[in-house]
């Protein structure tokens, strides 16, 4: 191989060129409507002038504590508010898409059992992000972690990438359960979104936290964890937390108590 064509394969693959391409693409396939305008955006039903703000920061505290063995009301709701068939219920339950799904874990010295429900983590370095050929995957300015299925390839980097496994590829049609307000599409991957639908149009938590809350557990709390005032900030304050594999330096937005 000659030298130049070997510095144009270099820079072809620099991260440089892949973000301009990734960017390109999803400008490319997002502008459908109006000038201006994201098929994303109208999907959410997101304005331009209601960008979302690096003032923000949407979190979840998990208390596994109050988080009750045999209790799965927040992976009833997610499913609910989705537009997700249920893994019992899908034809092949392997491959089923599942965006919060409960983990009972055991110590294996004490025999202490916990339950905590896992989902995205929404990390502030997130890795599913970096390795996103098309710029699919990606971080808005509150933090959230999502996927542009319009421009989503299916190539499933970002599953192997997520150390959480917190991310499903769509394998069956979606006619019967689509949403209007969640777009999701076969071949796309998918994971949880903190109910994006439900931030932007000013609900404030998301629809595990409300089902938490009604059966009377209060294992979970969403909100702004850059609001000093807000509920979430004043328990990151009280309780000691962790994050899951805090080796990793991705900053999470998930942070659980009694683990």
């Amino acid at each position: 191989m000659s030298e130049l064509n070997q510095n144009a394969e270099n820079a072809a693959a620099s991260p440089e060129r892949r973000r301009f391409i990734g960017a390109a693409t999803a400008t490319a396939a997002g502008l459908a409507i109006v000038p201006g305008v994201m098929l994303y955006e109208v999907a959410h039903g997101r304005a331009e002038d209601q960008a979302a703000s690096s003032a923000v920061r949407w979190g979840m505290l998990v208390d596994a504590t109050k988080c009750a063995t045999g209790c799965d009301d927040c992976v009833t709701a997610c499913n609910t508010e989705n537009g997700l068939t249920p893994v019992a219920e899908s034809a092949h339950p392997k491959q089923a898409p599942q965006w919060i799904r409960k983990l009972e874990l055991q110590d294996p010295l004490t025999q202490m059992e916990t339950n905590l429900p896992m989902m995205c983590q929404h990390c502030a370095e997130p890795p599913c992000v970096d390795v996103c050929p098309t710029g699919a995957s990606f971080k808005r300015a509150d933090g959230l972690v999502l996927v542009n299925r319009h421009t989503c390839i299916g190539c499933r980097y970002c599953m192997m990438a997520c150390p959480y496994k917190a991310r499903s590829l769509v394998h069956e049609s979606l006619n019967d359960t689509q949403k209007p307000d969640v777009p999701r599409g076969i071949g796309c991957v998918e994971s949880c979104t903190f109910c994006v639908q439900k931030i932007d149009r000013g609900d404030g938590t998301t629809a595990c936290v409300e089902a938490c809350t009604a059966s009377g557990h209060n294992a979970l709390i969403f909100g702004d964890m850059n609001d000093p005032e807000s509920e979430i900030s004043k328990k990151l304050r009280e309780l000691p937390t962790k994050q899951v594999r805090a080796d990793l330096n991705l900053n999470l937005g998930v942070r659980y108590h009694g683990i």
